[in-house]
């Protein structure tokens, strides 16, 4: 019956994490339009699930098993998302690339829509599929309605700046525009160059967090398998509180200190919240 409470209690940790992180993804949704990608889902929740049975199995403790089901669910943004950030600064990269295409484009007589459509064919890899979109987009209604779906689609703050300028272009509002687009390149690769060095410089507080919640797990499972009578204390209820009261400090730490590391970008203006105010 103990074990079966635990597992239980197991189960309901895991719902309130996936009710929590439903919470956050359709108000981020709400604000971006952003979708929520499934596979992500199901990675967070067999992780979770597997690291929570584990522990119960091992230990036969609830307290431990909805901490293993934590970490689970946090195991990628603790041990992983290099390729997030290499994907950001791509992205960055790409953006920049663009913007130049669309400058040296109009520099040979081209109006604004027709050098969109043209840059599609030749856009940066990293945001292709977007600039597809917008080409597509552009035949079939006007350019500013598509160049503001074309913001949500990119999602990125340096994609707003350019949809901005190209906006004010649309409508004539802007006076040289190929030495706008120009400047805006020069920003955007320097945001780039930037993201780069705080990536490079903040990479030693990564490490930490990895070797830290490492050897924290190594250090447990090996008391457990090879001193168990050294943990015998945790077996009690007031052992469970201890337990439990060390778990969440260890966690927020870890937490903190992942926080810490990461790059914080600017934040976006052109959003479809912001348009319907």
């Amino acid at each position: 019956m103990t074990l079966l409470a635990a597992f239980v209690g197991v189960l309901a940790a895991g719902g309130v994490l996936l009710i929590a992180d439903g919470a956050r993804l359709r108000e981020r949704q709400a604000q971006t339009r952003e979708t929520v990608v499934p596979a992500d889902l199901r990675l967070r929740v067999g992780a979770a699930t597997a690291a929570g049975v584990v522990a119960l199995v091992v230990t036969r403790w609830p307290v431990a098993a909805l901490a293993g089901a934590a970490l689970g669910w946090f195991w990628r943004d603790l041990f992983g998302g290099r390729a997030a950030r290499e994907r950001e600064a791509a992205r960055t990269e790409a953006i920049a690339s663009w913007t130049e295409m669309l400058r040296d484009t109009m520099s040979g007589a081209h109006g604004l829509e027709e050098a969109v459509i043209t840059s599609a064919a030749v856009a940066p890899a990293a945001i292709r599929s977007e600039v597809t979109s917008l080409a597509i987009r552009t035949e079939r209604e006007p350019l500013d309605i598509a160049l503001l779906s074309f913001a949500e689609d990119l999602s990125h703050p340096s994609a707003d700046l350019v949809v901005t300028a190209l906006t004010l272009a649309s409508h004539g509002s802007v006076g040289d525009l190929n030495e706008l687009l120009g400047t805006l390149a020069v920003a955007a690769r320097e945001e780039a160059a930037m993201r780069m060095r705080v990536e490079a410089a903040r990479a030693r507080l990564r490490t930490a967090v990895k070797v830290i919640a490492a050897v924290t797990a190594a250090m447990g499972a090996g008391l457990m398998l090879l001193n168990r009578s050294y943990l015998d204390a945790y077996r009690t209820g007031v052992g469970q509180l201890v337990l439990a009261a060390v778990a969440i400090t260890w966690g927020v730490a870890l937490w903190w200190l992942d926080r810490m590391s990461r790059f914080v970008a600017p934040e976006r203006f052109l959003t479809t919240a912001g348009a319907d105010r």
